[in-house]
């Protein structure tokens, strides 16, 4: 649909017939020349038209998987769809590439500035990949898993080399694409823990002749960074909108000398930002003119409401009445759901990102695994908790968010238990009417608190757990997609592979090779080799397959173990002890008349009083959460000796009541 702005009305210019779901639109056009032609990809066509609304290409591509992503450079066309990239030129096949993991964008470095084609590609596994021809050139490892790429300034900046990209994780960064290697120019982390990235643009909003950028965010977060004298972005502006963006431009739209950010939220608003002041300051014959203006503009608007009301009503009538008919079939109305289920390295807590084209009524969260559900900052609805049993019906967790009017997205945060998995369901309500319910289901994995990550710290002390077996490679991956995050669907190419793991709640590693017939686990925590140990068993017991299990255990693994969840453990003792006196200090306050009295350490517990009580609350269940862990790790040192310490766990609980970590260390090495 192409829209046209007359006298601040938006009006339609043309639009298509309705068809398969566009994936992506692209301008594009000849080299050099004003990019007006339109490209849009829709399952595994793709289609462009003129700006009048005339098509003039229709191409099918014959891809096997629905393309998810695009870019146009001349009559350059790159495609990617969920792991396949292809090039052509003039719709002739020229170079493919199968990815070893998801492609999440694609772009090309620009051609009239390098006189050469250099592809890049985002894939999930938090890796950039640049292509020459079909080959990879060489890879870029970021830290998180790229969703959007963009040229710098639009056009590589300086040196036509420049790219941006924004990650699921919200991070933002510039890496120069050069013929040899990347130079990494800047890196901006997420530290106000904001939405991930989805789309990017550079255009000069602030009006001082430098490119500004701007980001929009899938928690609905629109900003604006400048560089300034810096090479380095500053975030300039910042606007809150109710749903995620997907789509972000700067340009002049809907008034003569006034810029503007034109966004595209997820269920279909198209919305502006402006640069025009809302109080101009003039004399009183403009202060006059200007609020008519403003006057003619919102009863506009509230003519437009009524229209769309009225209309609303209408098709709610005729609804009604057609599925009461005796010819009406069951008409259940289908909504589009868009949803993300991501593992949080900064506190180890997996968040659900639920949003609807439509209002959410309530959703009611179920788990067949024991789980926490943590507070959300952002989160307005209402939550109600229902018993369960999960003696007869492994029921863990039964909780009903209810939503308030117009709320189309909802935001949890989990934190689930290592070696405890099975599924978290998510039943989803709209208002609409009939009632309606969608089922959404997110896998718990026996390693759940697991991440990828590029290098490992072979120097540690590792715990070597090998399986040997007649199984297939495709087998073995099943097995280990099965107990962790974040690996590919598909078997990787090759005969072996390798993945390194980091534990996001206590920094220990997991490295994993594995081919046909063989797989090596390593890891610097006991506990990790032996939910492996009991979950590979399980699985190929399953399919009937014989394994041959053996481990090498490193004794010194347990202590340094231990040692990293020592600050952790004493942080949240420490912690606990200054909420418990927090009451009888502000006592003592109110009797004394002020603080003057009290040493410093306990003046600063008074000033700082909220803020550890609101620490506190967010982290339910953190110290039992780390005093299992460590149970855990006692058991499984000496599960694997043979020897049933299960008695003496009553005693390991006291020693951590009165928690010292040499006597911790020494029970270990003396039971």
């Amino acid at each position: 649909m192409c829209f046209g702005m007359k006298k601040g009305e938006a009006g339609a210019v043309f639009k298509t017939l309705p068809g398969p779901k566009i994936a992506r639109l692209e301008l594009g056009g000849v080299l050099n020349t004003p990019q007006e032609k339109i490209f849009i990809a829709a399952a595994s066509e793709i289609r462009a038209f003129t700006k009048r609304g005339k098509q003039f290409l229709s191409f099918e591509t014959n891809l096997t998987e629905s393309i998810k992503a695009m870019h146009i450079s001349g009559s350059d066309l790159f495609l990617s769809a969920s792991y396949i990239y292809n090039h052509y030129c003039d719709c002739k096949d020229q170079h493919y590439y199968l990815s070893g993991d998801k492609i999440n964008d694609v772009i090309c470095l620009p051609v009239e500035r390098l006189s050469r084609i250099t592809p890049v590609l985002a894939c999930q596994d938090r890796v950039l990949r640049v292509l020459q021809g079909s080959d990879v050139m060489y890879e870029i490892e970021v830290p998180g898993p790229p969703t959007v790429l963009a040229l710098h300034n639009g056009n590589g900046g300086d040196s036509g080399e420049d790219l941006l990209f924004g990650t699921s994780d919200g991070k933002l960064g510039l890496i120069q694409i050069t013929t040899s290697k990347p130079i990494h120019k800047w890196e901006i982390r997420n530290e106000k823990k904001r939405g991930g990235i989805l789309c990017i643009d550079s255009f000069d909003i602030v009006g001082d002749g430098v490119k500004d950028l701007l980001v929009g965010r899938d928690d609905g977060m629109v900003e604006v960074y400048s560089f300034g004298n810096a090479n380095e972005p500053v975030l300039r502006f910042d606007q809150m909108l109710s749903e995620s963006v997907t789509s972000i431009q700067g340009g002049c739209v809907g008034k003569d000398s006034y810029d503007e950010i034109v966004v595209s939220t997820y269920s279909g608003w198209v919305t502006g930002l402006t640069t025009e002041p809302i109080h101009k300051e003039s004399g009183p014959g403009e202060e006059l003119k200007f609020n008519q203006e403003m006057q003619n503009k919102i009863s506009s608007l509230r003519n437009e409401l009524e229209h769309l009301q009225y209309k609303v009503l209408q098709e709610r009538e005729n609804y009604q009445q057609s599925s009461q008919s005796s010819k009406a079939k069951s008409a259940v109305p289908s909504f589009g759901i868009n949803d993300k289920f991501t593992l949080n390295k900064d506190d180890a807590s997996y968040s659900l990102i639920l949003e609807v084209q439509t209002a959410i009524d309530n959703v009611l969260i179920q788990s067949d695994v024991p789980i926490d559900l943590l507070d959300v900052d952002k989160n307005s609805a209402v939550v109600s908790f229902s018993s369960c049993d999960s003696e007869s019906n492994d029921n863990f967790l039964l909780a009903t968010y209810r939503c308030q009017a117009n709320t189309t997205r909802l935001e949890l945060k989990i934190r689930s238990i290592e070696g405890q998995y099975g599924t978290l369901q998510a039943y989803v309500t709209p208002r609409i009417q009939p009632k309606t319910c969608q089922v959404r289901q997110y896998h718990i994995k026996p390693l759940s608190l697991h991440q990828r990550t590029h290098f490992i710290d072979h120097d540690r002390p590792m715990n070597t757990l090998t399986l040997t077996g007649q199984f297939s490679f495709a087998e073995v991956h099943s097995w280990v997609v099965f107990c962790l995050p974040e690996v590919p669907e598909k078997p990787p190419a090759g005969e072996c592979v390798t993945f390194y793991f980091q534990n996001t709640f206590l920094d220990t590693q997991l490295e994993s090779i594995y081919r046909k017939g063989e797989g090596v686990f390593k890891s610097d925590n006991i506990s990790t080799i032996s939910i492996l140990k009991d979950v590979l068993s399980k699985e190929a017991t399953k399919r009937k397959i014989n394994l041959n299990i053996s481990y090498e255990i490193n004794e010194v693994s347990v202590q340094h173990t231990l040692k990293l969840i020592h600050p952790k453990l004493e942080y949240q003792l420490l912690l606990a002890k200054k909420v418990q006196l927090i009451d009888a200090l502000k006592e003592l306050q109110i009797h004394e008349g002020n603080m003057n009295f009290l040493i410093p350490e306990y003046r600063c517990i008074l000033e700082e009083a909220d803020h550890l009580q609101e620490e506190y609350k967010k982290q339910p269940a953190h110290l039992e959460r780390l005093y299992g862990m460590i149970t855990d790790l006692f058991i499984d040192k000496f599960k694997f000796k043979g020897t049933n310490v299960k008695t003496k766990v009553p005693l390991l609980l006291e020693i951590l009541d009165s928690y010292d970590q040499n006597a911790l260390i020494s029970f270990f090495d003396a039971a």
